[in-house]
Parts: structure tokens; C-alpha cells; sequence
């Protein structure tokens, strides 16, 4: 079945696989926002500025960060994971993301990365992710977005039970 079903203060609720990929998103954006802020996994910490192609710090020694690019992969987490609370909020999370994204690696591929508009920053390798994350999201919002949101359950054991008037 396309839901998986968790319980909560005694009520059942359902999530879709739109909902799942959102919060996935959603916490791996949180965690590489994060990840960018510490020494370590981010190489070059010194070199870590607010923003601009001058900001040298890297996370995992390959995509170029700053302050500001940590800050935006912590608001899409955190985006991703309120807007996995509904269906029709996770697929416009996704294909929305995708969107952003695949903006993102046209301006990258269209700005000179030793420039002042390369102000995020990117580099060449943040350009292709960003390129792969967009097909992704976009392909996870579309297919995924075709499931319809679970039908809320009664309460009531017995379904036929007041449906006839007396």
C-alpha cells in the first residue's frame, strides 16, 4: 500500500509517499545545513563568510558554502518537514524545490563563479547537484504528487451504523 500508518495520542493517521520524500528532503537539507557550520565537515572553516565567491570554506571538501548557503539548506529542512504534514504541501514542497533548484543550476551555469553574482556561492560541483536534485524533486512531486491524500477514518467501529435513519 502506498501509506504507511503510525499512531499518536490514540489517533491513526496516514502518511503518502509524497509526505515520506518531503520530510527525507527535509531533514537531509536540515542536517547538510548544519553539517556546513561545523569544522570538519566543512574544510576551510576559516575561510567561511556570510557570503560570495570568497567564502572558500567546503562542505565534505567538494561544494562550496557560506553562512548564507547553510542558512537557506536550513530553511528548506525545515520547510520540508511543515509541509510534509499534508499531501498537497509535500508535492508542492517537491516540485517547488525542484523548481528552485533547477533555477539555481541555470544561474550557476550562466554567472561567472569569480564574480560578485555568484553570491550564495556555487561552485562547479554545487551546479551539478543542484542539477540532479531538481530532475528529483520534480520527478518525486509529479509522480508521487498523483496519490490522493488517505481518507480520514471514523471513529465509529461500525460504518453502516447511523448512515439509515430511524
Amino acid at each position: 500500500m502506498a501509506y504507511s500508518s503510525y499512531s499518536s495520542g490514540g489517533l491513526t493517521s496516514r502518511r503518502t509517499n509524497a509526505q515520506k520524500a518531503a520530510m527525507v528532503f527535509g531533514i537531509v537539507f536540515l542536517l547538510i545545513g548544519v553539517l556546513g557550520f561545523i569544522p570538519g565537515a566543512t574544510i576551510n572553516y576559516g575561510q567561511l563568510y556570510f557570503s560570495g565567491y570568497a567564502s572558500e570554506a567546503a562542505l565534505l571538501g567538494i561544494f562550496q558554502v557560506s553562512i548564507l548557503h547553510n542558512v537557506v539548506h536550513m530553511l528548506l529542512g525545515f520547510a520540508g518537514l511543515a509541509m510534509a504534514r499534508k499531501h498537497s504541501s509535500a508535492r508542492l514542497y517537491l516540485l517547488g524545490g525542484g523548481i528552485l533548484y533547477a533555477l539555481l543550476f541555470i544561474y550557476g551555469l550562466l554567472i561567472p563563479l569569480e564574480s560578485d553574482a555568484n553570491f550564495v556561492p556555487f561552485n562547479t560541483a554545487d551546479n551539478w547537484l543542484h542539477a540532479v536534485l531538481a530532475v528529483v524533486m520534480i520527478l518525486l512531486g509529479v509522480f508521487l504528487g498523483r496519490q490522493s491524500e488517505p481518507s480520514s477514518y471514523r471513529s465509529n467501529p461500525n460504518p453502516g451504523e447511523g448512515s439509515i435513519p430511524n
